[in-house]
């Protein structure tokens, strides 16, 4: 299973509000409601979020060196578009960092970790019972989150954090995939009663096997994508260097 974007979570079942104009922005832009290679112009942003130009123009900043944006001279920000291939790259660079930061997360949990892990757990089973499908993906991303943290890898999750964020329009479509959030729950359970076990190589199992799976729904969606939507098969045009 795949994450939403990063500033939709937290570390309990609850979502917490976006009020800062980059959350807003960056929250805005992988939801999909600014569509790839958009342009972004600062006074219609300021307006939609009711913040001055000079945050707005901060908030750019940030999104551009995060990889979300593209800012070119003279013609201001668009939204970059992330091809088929790069998703599933970055896709492949999260699968050694989760991994990572699972075995780290077995060895160092607490009793209050695992409580709150099987509590993501349950809400998401109820989520699921409901067929409240984005409700689902927003605990995935908060259990994932919440793993991140127990591990205490400040570097392998800040990287994590921009990583998503890139790819999270095509994440989106995975949960779409017929019997996906199911095996995804079961998946899940795995790798908590193994955080819960205090076992490393159980859980780095788990989270391999999930992971795997992650892929290969990626790459379904990538292909519904293509089917579906004109500017996901198209190459991203080269601007400032940037691939």
């Amino acid at each position: 299973m795949n994450n939403p974007a990063p500033s939709s979570d937290s570390d309990g079942c609850g979502i917490r509000p976006v009020t800062d104009p980059c959350d807003r922005l960056r929250e805005a832009i992988v939801s999909g409601e600014f569509q790839p290679n958009e342009r972004l112009v600062e006074a219609d942003l300021s307006v939609r979020l009711g913040v001055g130009r000079t945050a707005i123009r901060a908030a750019l900043a940030v999104l551009d060196q995060e990889g979300l944006i593209v800012r070119e001279p003279h013609r201001g920000a668009r939204v970059r578009l992330i091809s088929a291939r790069e998703a599933f790259e970055i896709e492949q660079v999260r699968n050694a960092l989760e991994r990572l930061l699972a075995r780290s997360a077995a060895t160092q949990a607490a009793s209050g970790d695992v409580a709150d892990l099987r509590e993501i757990v349950a809400a998401m089973h109820d989520r699921l019972r409901e067929d409240d499908s984005l409700g689902y993906m927003q605990l995935n991303a908060t259990l994932h989150r919440r793993i991140w943290k127990i591990s205490d890898n400040q570097v392998a999750t800040k990287m994590l954090v921009t990583l998503k964020s890139q790819s999270i329009r095509f994440q989106y479509g995975t949960i779409l995939r017929p019997g996906r959030p199911e095996q995804s729950l079961q998946e899940h359970e795995k790798i908590v009663a193994a955080i819960a076990a205090h076992d490393p190589a159980a859980c780095d199992s788990a989270m391999a096997e999930h992971l795997g799976h992650v892929l290969e729904t990626l790459q379904w969606a990538i292909e519904a994508q293509e089917r579906e939507r004109p500017w996901s098969a198209l190459r991203e045009p080269a601007v400032g260097g940037r691939t």
